[in-house]
């Protein structure tokens, strides 16, 4: 299909954050990216991290590939912001807002969805693309240890015992996102790396996940496995919805076809307002 800009409609900005490296963001991020982009749908991208630029890496192999493969693959409008060097904090942070404004201004004129990737950190790139985010996607590994920067677990019970720093953060964002312009923020956490085996470990983590989304707003949506393919990909800047494209010769097997399943059931799962998602 093919998408036309909706008259008077902003572009729909999906923020992918977690103040936790390794989570699977870039993955993510890129993958919803491509997603959107074989559906019809322009797309821009912003990547916050400037010092591990991993989305930009991710789009800049993307174009070396086909453009050494000779293939046509479609391509985000991506920008990369970087930290200010300003001498004052004060100065540095009105400078990144100026920034930021500016680009996501800008690129939302020509796209109907922008994908921006955080860093994994707290800092104030990170707070401003959180609180300019429609729909917020956290992605974290099965366990503990991420759970960590969500909420804080009583280590007997495995009760909740209230949001944790991360959580905090996401809340003040929601708070400032609505003095600013009315908004809300969906807030969607998603489990990546999920084990296919049923344990324990597995079932308290999403035990605790599910009361602390009724306690502090969010919702659970479905992640990716632990397959290695979507780690596979990154050198050649490809995805897992590129495989069937002219050009891009890789034989499907059970586990492309299932870690494409999840690919969609994420997107599905986002129910992106206004404009229909089709399967990829």
């Amino acid at each position: 299909m093919t998408s036309e800009l909706q008259a008077g409609r902003p572009a729909h900005v999906i923020v992918l954050g977690n103040e936790k490296g390794g989570s699977g963001k870039t993955t993510t991020a890129m993958h919803i990216i491509a997603h959107l982009l074989h559906a019809g749908y322009r797309v821009g991208s912003i990547d916050l991290d400037g010092r591990q630029r991993s989305l930009t890496r991710y789009v800049e192999n993307r174009r070396v590939w086909a453009e050494a493969a000779n293939v046509n693959l479609v391509m985000p409008d991506h920008v990369v912001i970087t930290r200010s060097t300003l001498d004052t904090v004060i100065e540095a942070n009105a400078a990144e807002m100026r920034e930021l404004d500016e680009t996501i201004a800008r690129l939302s004129l020509a796209n109907d969805y922008l994908v921006i990737d955080c860093p994994g950190s707290d800092n104030n790139l990170s707070r401003l693309g959180h609180a300019r985010a429609d729909t917020l996607i956290t992605p974290m590994n099965d366990s503990f240890v991420d759970f960590d920067l969500l909420g804080r677990v009583d280590p007997q019970t495995y009760k909740v015992k209230g949001p944790s720093v991360y959580s905090e953060m996401v809340w003040e964002c929601r708070k400032r996102r609505a003095v600013s312009d009315g908004g809300e923020i969906d807030w969607i956490v998603v489990r990546n790396r999920l084990s296919h085996l049923d344990a324990k470990n597995k079932r308290r983590v999403e035990s605790v996940l599910a009361a602390l989304a009724q306690r502090i707003g969010f919702r659970s949506g479905p992640g990716f496995g632990e397959r290695v393919i979507f780690r596979e990909m990154f050198p050649s800047g490809l995805t897992l919805l590129d495989l069937r494209e002219e050009g891009v010769e890789t034989q499907m097997s059970m586990s492309h076809v299932a870690a494409r399943a999840e690919v969609r059931a994420l997107v599905d799962t986002l129910n992106l307002p206004g404009r229909s998602v089709e399967s990829v």
